[in-house]
């Protein structure tokens, strides 16, 4: 009986160790990841003593329907890539052996998306026995890089839900990537009635991903300056990745509750004329709608934060206000500035135009109406006289005459000044000053600047300087000065002047004369002149040998003086009205000069001439008493 019983257990025990030796032992990857587009790479590991009999590759459709399709068959003498599957064409299978370890390996060119799913590697030994291993297959792409779009013009801190901020937006991502939105880079999560985020992903024909991440926040008066970005978060092949949005700042409306009114130009005095620019600024966000006021009465305008006041004159001084108004809090906030328009009026000077007597004494006194503190200073013919509004004028002579310029300026606004002159002069007879000038042959210019109250009257006259004839006096030119008057004439003297100038007026007479020698109409002369007292001497230079005819004849009329005065001395010797003994003989000593050493002066007033000859042919002894 116990015989019987056994046998039968010892049969199934060996029976089932010859199983146990003979199954298959298949090794793969849990998971291959793989980018789309790639290659893909599924190894399939067995160990058995001798090679396998049979492989065979299937893949699982993907869904809901989980039934095995063949891709691949082999065998010692076939081998099989199922054709009309989706891997026709795109798969190669490789098998090996190293140390008894035995491979097979699954190649897929071009991944696409649709191969991700699962694939089965089967081996089958001689015993008919089979092993089999699964790999999923995961396919990645990565995203476009964020996309952030501002969804507002501007967010009021008054609303009460939190309102849409921005946008993010990521495209062609696989598998689904995930969205962080970032404040000052601190991570926004979302908060029940202050901060919500909404996302939607859309599955587009290619079977990629778009995913689209909305924020919505309850904005505060602090978050205009804020940095707000988005960063997406995406698998690759054996890592996790990240991409930051371009950065972004909000625009934040806030009410106003201050005013503030500036001027330009800023830090500057205002004179009148000027153009000044009110500006007023509230802080609040955006800018409201704003009043103007001067003096408490308000200014119609447009309402925008400016007022310009063009030409402004020291009615334009005062308090300009401004006032804003909210309605959506239906509050109004104002501000106030104050404005002072200098100004320098017209000076005043008094006595203004006046006429003294010689050693009168005169005050003058100047001043102009300011809203700033002057400084005054006078002025006489570009030279400054004397600081202060008052000038004190003693013992008034014709130097004191002339025009006098009191100047009125503001030293902290210097373009506030004002000046203003008065005419002084000093009765009397004229007084009369002469001069001329004279370059070679060309016509001598005469002055004749008299002195005097009323202004005298100028009389010029010209008259031969040997035979006393009269000569026409042409091109006179007369200008009246501030202490009196400047007459002036040309002469292109053709023998020798005498030129006479006279000034009159109705209280006396005063002239004055000089001489002017005759111009050399061959050779150049050069004329030195020496003012005197009552006139000017001019000496010409003496002509060359072979002078011109007229000094010819000047020669032949001295040598004619003299010999009459030869003649006189002899007579009077023969009469006995010159004593003369041995002891008192007189030497004419001779002197040897040339014929063209001539020296001629004349002198104004009462003429007085003198001529002295030297030899002319040679020696000549004068006669012995």
């Amino acid at each position: 009986m116990a015989l019987r019983y056994i046998a039968p257990l010892v049969v199934g025990l060996i029976v089932l160790t010859c199983k146990t030796w003979a199954a298959v032992d298949v090794s793969m990857e849990d998971r291959v990841d793989v980018y789309l587009k790639d290659q893909a790479k599924i190894p399939c590991i067995y160990t058995l003593n001798e090679p396998a009999t049979m492989i065979v590759w299937f893949t699982k459709l993907p869904g809901k329907d989980q039934s095995r399709i063949r891709i691949y068959y082999y065998d010692n003498q076939t081998e099989i890539i199922e054709e009309g599957s989706d891997y026709a064409g795109r798969i190669q299978v490789s098998h090996g052996v190293e140390n008894a370890v035995r491979s097979t390996v699954l190649t897929i060119d071009t991944v696409e998306l649709s191969d991700q799913r699962e694939f089965i590697c089967m081996v089958h030994n001689v015993l008919n026995d089979s092993g089999e291993g699964h790999t999923r297959l995961q396919v990645f792409n990565s995203p476009s890089l964020p996309v952030i779009k501002l969804e507002h013009t501007g967010i009021s801190v008054t609303k009460n839900e939190p309102s849409k901020v921005a946008e993010c937006k990521v495209d062609n991502g696989y598998p689904r990537p995930n969205i962080t939105w970032y404040k000052d880079r601190f991570p926004l999560q979302p908060s029940v009635g202050e901060i919500e985020i909404k996302e939607s992903v859309t599955v587009k024909a290619s079977g990629l991903l778009e995913l689209e991440s909305q924020l919505f926040m309850k904005v505060i008066r602090e978050d205009e300056d804020a940095i707000f970005y988005c960063e997406v978060q995406y698998f690759v092949p054996g890592a996790l990745k990240m991409a930051e949005s371009n950065p972004i700042k909000i625009t934040v409306f806030y009410p106003t509750t201050e005013v503030t009114l500036s001027i330009n130009p800023p830090d500057r005095l205002i004179k009148e004329g000027d153009t000044v620019e009110i500006y007023c600024e509230g802080n609040g966000k955006p800018q409201p709608v704003f009043t103007f006021t001067f003096n408490d009465e308000e200014m119609s305008g447009e309402g925008t934060g400016i007022w310009i006041l063009e030409n402004v004159t020291r009615s334009d001084s005062g308090t300009y206000g401004c006032q804003s108004f909210d309605p959506e809090t239906d509050t109004e906030v104002e501000g106030s500035i104050g404005i002072t328009v200098h100004y320098l009026d017209h000076i005043v000077v008094t006595p203004e135009d006046t006429v003294l007597d010689q050693m009168q004494d005169l005050t003058l006194t100047c001043n102009a109406l300011s809203s700033l503190p002057t400084y005054t200073a006078w002025h006489k013919d570009g030279s400054k006289e004397v600081g202060g509004h008052v000038l004190e004028l003693r013992n008034a002579s014709y130097d004191t005459a002339g025009m006098y310029t009191c100047e009125v300026m503001v030293r902290s606004l210097p373009e506030l000044r004002g000046q203003k002159s008065v005419q002084i002069s000093v009765r009397g007879k004229p007084k009369i000053a002469v001069n001329s000038t004279n370059n070679a042959d060309r016509p001598v210019n005469l002055t004749c600047y008299a002195q005097g109250y009323p202004i005298p009257n100028i009389t010029w006259t010209l008259s031969d300087r040997w035979t006393g004839k009269p000569v026409p006096v042409l091109n006179v030119e007369t200008q009246s000065t501030d202490t009196g008057v400047v007459s002036m004439i040309s002469v292109k003297a053709t023998s020798a002047l005498t030129a006479n100038c006279t000034a009159d007026n109705e209280i006396g007479t005063d002239e004055d004369s000089l001489s002017i020698d005759a111009i050399a109409s061959v050779t150049t002369t050069t004329q030195a002149i020496s003012p005197k007292a009552t006139g000017f001497t001019i000496t010409p230079k003496q002509p060359q040998k072979g002078g011109s005819g007229v000094a010819i004849a000047v020669i032949i009329i001295c040598l004619l003086l003299i010999a009459i005065l030869g003649s006189v001395l002899y007579f009077l010797y023969k009469k006995g009205r010159l004593p003369c003994g041995r002891s008192g003989k007189q030497d004419f000593t001779k002197e040897k000069a040339s014929k063209d050493d001539i020296v001629m002066e004349m002198k104004s007033g009462k003429s007085e001439e003198a001529v002295l000859l030297q030899g002319v042919n040679g020696d000549k002894k004068s006669p012995t008493v």
